[in-house]
């Protein structure tokens, strides 16, 4: 009976000494949760905390892999300072996809502005039919990249695809090599990234020249300005921040290219090879693994360029 008697008071002790700290947390927690500040840095604490682990800390190993000896299987963290550095920078192929890279961007952005760009003014003049074209443009975008690249892929083969259109149109003697050309197959595969990315960059110009006002527009027209002078006066100077965020995505994109080659191959003489590709191989095939982070650090690198600008102008324009 002691022993029960016992057990029961400690049982009780226990419930009291859990309700005051129940109503000690809730007094303490209760004006906390009044501040609206802290109640959203609770909220974002989570993704917070992950992006810090799974992008920053992340970012940081791989810097650090870079500068280690570790180019086997076996996991070898001895610091070798910028051995890997020196042997990239080194490396023939990694000139020619230096140079590959710019000859993507330089295709695969202009392809994406213009034609994105063309297709939503052509949008914003409210033709029949609109939701169809609108999505049938955008259809790309949703398409898996393996399943665009393969089509891609046999549409640009010397003996089959648009060449025997070509050919059954009469001009059987033109046979472009397309992304087999030794030293021009990076600006033919610009086509399957534009075909896939264009329909997005359209919508968001689309979305551009929606949000500008009517006024300015019948303003414009009141004075005097034709179609060719809206665009050139009107429009195009009020989508400044649209062209910015699509150089900015293509531009990412365009560093980051690794669908292409992974489904085409790295073409004679890594013609259309890439940075993205160069890493996985040199990681996953190769196991050289300090290698492979110094083409990461690299890629993220040239990638600061191109997106430090479009922070900077976003943080100036919350402040204003």
């Amino acid at each position: 009976m002691k022993a029960a008697s016992h057990r029961t008071t400690l049982a009780t002790a226990r419930k009291v000494v859990g309700a005051i700290l129940v109503v000690a947390l809730a007094r303490w927690v209760s004006p906390w949760l009044r501040n609206d500040r802290k109640v959203a840095i609770l909220a974002l604490a989570p993704s917070i905390f992950a992006v810090a682990l799974f992008i920053y800390i992340f970012i940081g190993w791989t810097l650090y892999i870079s500068v280690s000896d570790w180019n086997r299987p076996v996991l070898d963290l001895t610091f070798a300072g910028l051995k890997n550095w020196r042997r990239l920078f080194t490396d023939p192929r990694f000139h020619i996809d230096l140079r590959n890279l710019v000859f993507f961007a330089a295709g695969y952005m202009t392809q994406c502005i213009v034609i994105g760009f063309v297709l939503a003014a052509l949008l914003n003049e409210k033709i029949k039919g609109e939701a169809f074209f609108r999505t049938v443009f955008l259809m790309p975008f949703a398409v898996s990249a393996v399943v665009s690249g393969t089509a891609w892929r046999w549409l640009q083969l010397p003996s089959s695809g648009i060449n025997l259109l070509i050919a059954k149109l009469g001009f059987e003697n033109i046979r472009p090599l397309w992304y087999m050309h030794p030293q021009y197959g990076m600006l033919a595969i610009t086509v399957m990234g534009a075909w896939q990315f264009s329909g997005f960059v359209m919508a968001l110009y689309l979305a551009g020249l929606r949000a500008i006002p009517d006024e300015l527009r019948e303003a414009a027209i009141i004075d005097g300005a034709g179609a060719l002078a809206l665009y050139r006066y009107v429009y195009i100077p009020m989508l400044k921040p649209v062209t910015f965020t699509a150089i900015v995505l293509t531009g990412a994109g365009s560093i980051g290219n690794f669908d292409i080659p992974s489904i085409i191959g790295t073409g004679p003489g890594f013609a259309t090879d890439s940075l993205g590709f160069y890493m996985f191989e040199q990681t996953f095939r190769s196991s050289r693994y300090g290698l492979g982070a110094a083409v990461g650090s690299l890629m993220l690198f040239l990638s600061i360029p191109v997106v430090l600008p479009y922070l900077i102008s976003v943080l100036r324009e919350e402040r204003e």
